[in-house]
């Protein structure tokens, strides 16, 4: 029997995080209240410390309506596809299994896709070329390795952060395993056979979830966006490290380079200015890369009556939650 599963995604700011609470918290007005698990895709809010840059949920929002992957990971540690996806997988069956309904939501577009419809199949590693490729990163550095990238991969470069050195190592060694672009390894387009999904998507007019991502800066920094920045600094992680690649962070980073300070220092007014401009290029890269799921079904960010009407149809199928 297959694991009914919803899958719930929009881009950054767009309410995905109301909607579930509204939808599926202990006490929310809902038929399906205290009834699901919340298995987060997103890529940050698997790291610790970072709570208020990835808006990961508070303890007494956890108590409510429990989420897993999250919290899990140190910022210097290097998470991905293809950990994800077996990881979420294991989530999935654990959270059937308890008797509650699995709900994947988030906005990290690849890890979606990769739940929905597999990860793609490309060469294994070869150590020599990557051992090579490593001593590279070592002499030139991650943004001369990323502009190599550029040359022989854009679509990826542009996927890949410039300071994410596995990742740039990763699709620079599949180039040269097999003369091809890591981004031409296409995923398949069956969804996965273990599961039986329901795919909602969260749609806001731009302007309006523009709005609401500057608001949500100038929120994060009211909470203390400033002094989580600072203690992640003071426990030694550094520009490079995985997590710290996460908008939100990477900016205090880049402006204090800009005026040769140390990170702490970095002028508050450019960081904000900066992550919100980020935020939003972020955006319009998430719903360009999000219409590609055909499978989705988009629904306006306000009609909470709609999503519920959606669950309730899919989750009804089956006795357990009928």
């Amino acid at each position: 029997m297959k694991i009914p599963v919803l899958v719930l995604f929009g881009p950054t700011a767009s309410g995905k995080t109301a909607l579930v609470e509204r939808l599926f918290s202990a006490d929310a007005q809902s038929v399906f209240a205290g009834k699901a698990e919340i298995i987060s895709a997103d890529s940050m809010q698997i790291y610790k410390g970072m709570n208020i840059g990835t808006a990961t949920p508070c303890e007494d929002e956890l108590k409510k309506l429990p989420h897993n992957l999250i919290n899990l990971y140190n910022p210097d540690e290097q998470f991905g596809a293809g950990v994800f996806v077996s990881s979420a997988d294991e989530a999935a069956k654990s959270i059937y299994a308890r008797g509650k309904l699995p709900v994947l939501a988030g906005g990290t577009a690849f890890y979606i896709k990769n739940f929905l419809y597999g990860l793609p199949v490309t060469p294994e590693s070869d150590e020599n070329v990557r051992l090579e490729l490593k001593e590279q990163m070592k002499t030139l550095g991650a943004e001369a390795m990323h502009e190599k990238l550029k040359k022989v991969d854009t679509v990826s470069a542009e996927r890949i952060h410039v300071n994410d050195e596995y990742r740039i190592v990763r699709a620079l060694e599949v180039f040269a395993a097999t003369g091809k672009p890591l981004s031409s390894f296409g995923l398949s387009e069956t969804l996965r056979e273990p599961y039986d999904f329901c795919v909602l998507a969260i749609e806001r007019p731009r302007d309006e979830l523009y709005e609401r991502i500057n608001r949500r800066v100038e929120q994060m920094m009211q909470d203390g966006l400033k002094a989580e920045f600072d203690a992640l600094v003071d426990a030694g992680y550094k520009a490079e490290d995985p997590g710290m690649q996460a908008i939100g962070y990477r900016e205090f980073f880049i402006v204090a380079a800009k005026h040769n300070v140390p990170p702490k220092e970095a002028p508050l007014d450019e960081v904000t200015a900066l992550i919100k401009h980020d935020s939003r290029k972020y955006a319009k890269r998430q719903m360009t890369f999000f219409k590609s799921i055909e499978c989705a079904k988009w629904l306006n960010a306000g009609d909470t009556a709609a999503f519920e009407q959606e669950v309730t149809t899919f989750y009804r199928r089956y006795p357990e939650f009928a």
